[in-house]
């Protein structure tokens, strides 16, 4: 397996604008596509035969002054409408929503605006794929998911996840895989697209077979299931070394450990640390103020880290900023209902989540900040898949960009978004976007 990953804000990122790990590498232009020539939603700046043709206008006539003004206005006009409308090669502008209250303000790319907590590693570790990379893994991976058995699969993951969970398991290549949380198989049929020779331990309540008789689910032949009355065991339960080595497994590390079952990740972090696992990916790495569990990005949710921290006052930017959003996004979080009681905003209002949200622990923030530091002693790499694409090309209503990472995709780039295939996919595969991450850990955790 792999050993090296991607950090957060991967080397070359120069805009103290963007939060974006790929800030000064743009996907869009990692790679040359003729269609995005031919996007309707770019046009070209006014052809300079036109402000000349005006110029000699100019001269010909009495009235210089007035046609002094109207060639202004020309070029002011061509100027603007260059800026609104930037040519195929060129990013797309960012613009500030806390400045515009249109409705077309919510959909343009102002990812990151509130910021995007990004935990540090104590070894500074990035990931060696890059947006080119994924660039090309979208490619190749939009006809697989095409022939995936579970076409609606509501409450589980969309294309997003999906795509990520395919691109980092055929990355790393590890010698087994195990997932907590299963449901009807999606993920394990993802994980045997990626590598499909692995072996996979699927550890989940329900097995996968009982939702064949009531629709379409995946059940993998080369998996085994610690799931049903008689067999399931939770993640933290099991004898990792005995399992291991049944396994033929002797390295631990060389194991890629996949949550996807709303469990606090703070709990399964330590979990994995103590049997050895140093690869993990969590699918539901929730924002502050979202989700029913503690999540990586909740604890490292902290004033002190880059992207991290809020203001719980109702009239600052960030409470008008998010007022604002509120209104274009179904996940959005207001102040309100993102800061507690003394002005608490880890977590959920200032309590822990556990275990699908049945379990809710009130914690200081003393408590909170020494998590992070828990963390960061342990953390060798993070890195949060970015969106698919922008919202305009993916129709997404049910996340906030403003606390996103830049897509691999930018709003604007139709012509790519086409030709890769992702135009042929229904619109509802976008939506129920949340952060996923993988990480890479080692050292030893108190509990």
């Amino acid at each position: 397996m792999h050993d090296t990953g991607l950090s957060a804000r991967a080397a070359g990122a120069s805009s103290s604008s963007s939060s974006s790990p790929y800030a000064g590498s743009s996907p869009s232009s990692a790679a040359t596509n003729p269609g995005d020539d031919d996007d309707e939603s770019k046009t070209r700046k006014a052809h300079p035969a036109f402000v000349a043709a005006a110029y000699a206008r100019l001269h010909s006539s009495h009235r210089a002054a007035v046609s002094l003004l109207l060639l202004i206005a020309v070029a002011a006009t061509a100027f603007l409408a260059g800026r609104a409308h930037p040519r195929a090669d060129c990013l797309p502008p960012r613009i500030d929503a806390r400045f515009l209250a249109l409705q077309d303000a919510a959909a343009a790319s102002d990812f990151g605006s509130l910021g995007v907590p990004w935990c540090r590693s104590k070894t500074g570790k990035i990931v060696e794929w890059t947006s080119k990379d994924l660039l090309n893994g979208l490619e190749e991976f939009v006809p697989i998911y095409e022939t995936r058995p579970i076409k609606n699969n509501m409450n589980g993951m969309g294309f997003d996840h999906s795509f990520g969970l395919w691109f980092m398991a055929r990355w790393l290549k590890p010698d087994l895989m195990i997932e907590s949380g299963a449901f009807k198989g999606h993920s394990t049929w993802v994980l045997r697209q990626a590598m499909p020779n692995t072996r996979i331990i699927s550890i989940t309540p329900r097995h996968p077979e009982k939702y064949l008789r009531k629709g379409p689910a995946y059940v993998d032949g080369n998996c085994t299931y610690l799931s049903g009355r008689e067999g399931f065991i939770d993640f933290g339960s099991v004898d990792w070394e005995k399992l291991l080595r049944k396994h033929g497994i002797s390295d631990p590390s060389r194991v890629l450990v996949f949550f996807d079952d709303h469990q606090s990740e703070l709990k399964r972090l330590k979990q994995a640390l103590k049997a050895g696992f140093r690869h993990l990916i969590f699918e539901d790495n929730y924002d502050t103020g979202t989700g029913d569990h503690y999540s990586l990005r909740q604890i490292c949710d902290q004033s002190h880290i880059r992207g991290g921290g809020h203001s719980c006052f109702w009239d600052s930017d960030e409470a008008r900023l998010r007022s604002k959003r509120k209104k274009f996004w179904e996940k959005a979080v207001e102040i309100d209902e993102l800061c507690g009681k003394d002005d608490a905003w880890w977590g959920i209002r200032g309590y822990k989540r556990d275990n699908f949200n049945r379990s809710n622990e009130a914690i200081s923030h003393k408590e909170h900040f020494q998590n992070s530091r828990l963390l960061e002693s342990v953390l060798d790499l993070y890195w949060e898949l970015p969106p698919v694409a922008g919202p305009s090309l993916t129709h997404q209503t049910r996340y906030d960009p403003a606390r996103a990472s830049d897509p691999i995709i930018e709003d604007g780039r139709y012509g790519l978004f086409q030709r890769i295939g992702l135009a042929r996919l229904d619109t509802s595969v976008f939506n129920g976007y949340t952060q996923m991450v993988y990480v890479q850990i080692s050292g030893t955790v108190l509990s």
